[in-house]
């Protein structure tokens, strides 16, 4: 395995764990917050970006506005449903929803999240390191690469980890402070 695709599986950690982090709640108003959403439309359960268009007018508020008025209590149903804690209001043309600001207790439940969702970003590098150190270990045995190569290579193997798992823990002290601030 070579260090570009090792750096590519890690890159990719990284990235789904900015995702993930999109979606937790800080008290701001953001259109990622629903991207869990899935809304019952034409016969089968899709995003809820693909059936209306998602804003923010204001930091404490989002507005859902449909595709397809049909849909605005499907959407709104899906919405009450996500279990996302938010309260949307329907007005006959779009769906209002209020973001509350956050309790304390929530904020402390959000933090255990994130730190779980660092975690699993850790298991995945951890995950491609292996999986670089064992193909890196079989070319020693096959005598493919040389034993000093072979060391500088699992050298650097480590470095890249220890450097990616630097970023998560910049990423996860970033949205702890995102979240704790009041």
């Amino acid at each position: 395995m070579s260090l570009d695709i090792l750096e590519i599986r890690m890159e990719g950690a990284i990235e789904s764990l900015i995702r993930e982090f999109s979606s937790v709640r800080t008290g701001k108003a953001t259109p990622a917050l629903l991207d869990s959403v899935r809304v019952d439309a034409y016969g089968s359960l899709v995003a809820l970006n693909q059936v209306a268009n998602v804003s923010t007018p204001e930091p404490s508020l989002l507005v859902v506005q449909p595709y397809d008025k049909t849909l605005l209590n499907d959407i709104e149903r899906a919405i009450q449903t996500a279990n996302l804690g938010l309260n949307p209001g329907n007005d006959g043309n779009l769906i209002r929803i209020p973001i509350p600001p956050l309790t304390e207790e929530r904020r402390r439940e959000y933090v255990k999240i994130i730190h779980q969702m660092a975690e699993e970003a850790r298991v995945s590098l951890r995950h491609a390191r292996k999986a670089g150190n064992d193909e890196t270990k079989n070319d020693l045995k096959a005598g493919e690469i040389g034993e000093d190569e072979g060391r500088d290579f699992l050298g650097k193997i480590q470095k890249m980890t220890d450097g990616y798992t630097d970023k998560i823990d910049e990423l996860l002290e970033k949205k702890e402070k995102e979240l704790m601030a009041i």
